[in-house]
């Protein structure tokens, strides 16, 4: 009982700790993503890769709204095959980064997702990224490693339990994606309740 109490304790002074302005931040970026056309490509290795592929799948297709763009989104960690043939001919810390290369175009967004914010396939696909004037966001935990200095937004979970940065890393995907989601509801329902109520013109 006693290391249920406390994982659920610390896990809540981990939350309260969450940089809300950055993830307010993150949305709009999104959203500018969205309504712009451009590919919103995420990435991560283990948990992280659970959370990319679970990411791109609630941004395809929970957010979807009549009337409004769908997300491109594409799961970096998704197509076996082409991640194991990258893994064995170029090696593993290329996977993300050689998938980039064939599909990036500029101002797309680019996710990376790491506890430790060391790992080097994302820290090599956020590089390419770079190169092609992608927007880059990171999700980090533990000190925010090297990623969380080269992304142009980064999330930051100030916990040094990995438990609890993958949890909170999963929390935030689905904060973002249901915020994107009521947005999208909210803007339209404006959207028609102006319509049906044009401003009237006057005569004079």
């Amino acid at each position: 009982m006693e290391h249920i109490t406390s994982y659920i304790a610390l896990l809540q002074q981990t939350m309260s700790q969450l940089p809300v302005a950055i993830i307010a931040r993150t949305i709009d970026t999104l959203q500018n993503a969205r309504l712009s056309g451009k590919q919103v490509f995420i990435m991560g290795n283990g948990g992280s890769a659970s959370t990319a592929s679970h990411f791109a799948c609630d941004l395809a297709k929970n957010t979807r709204q009549a009337g409004w763009p769908h997300f491109r989104a594409i799961g970096l960690t998704d197509n076996l095959a082409i991640l194991s043939a990258y893994a064995n001919d170029e090696g593993y810390e290329r996977v993300f980064e050689q998938q980039l290369i064939n599909l990036i175009k500029p101002g797309d967004l680019v996710i990376g997702i790491s506890a430790s914010g060391n790992s080097q396939n994302v820290l090599n696909a956020i590089m390419e990224a770079k190169k092609h004037d992608a927007t880059t966001i990171g999700f980090t935990g533990f000190d925010g490693g090297r990623l969380a200095s080269m992304v142009d937004i980064n999330i930051h979970v100030a916990s040094n339990i990995i438990e609890h940065v993958e949890d909170v890393h999963l929390m935030l995907e689905h904060m973002i994606v249901k915020t994107l989601k009521e947005r999208a509801r909210s803007e339209m329902i404006l959207a028609d309740s102006v319509s049906e109520y044009p401003l009237s013109v006057s005569d004079d």
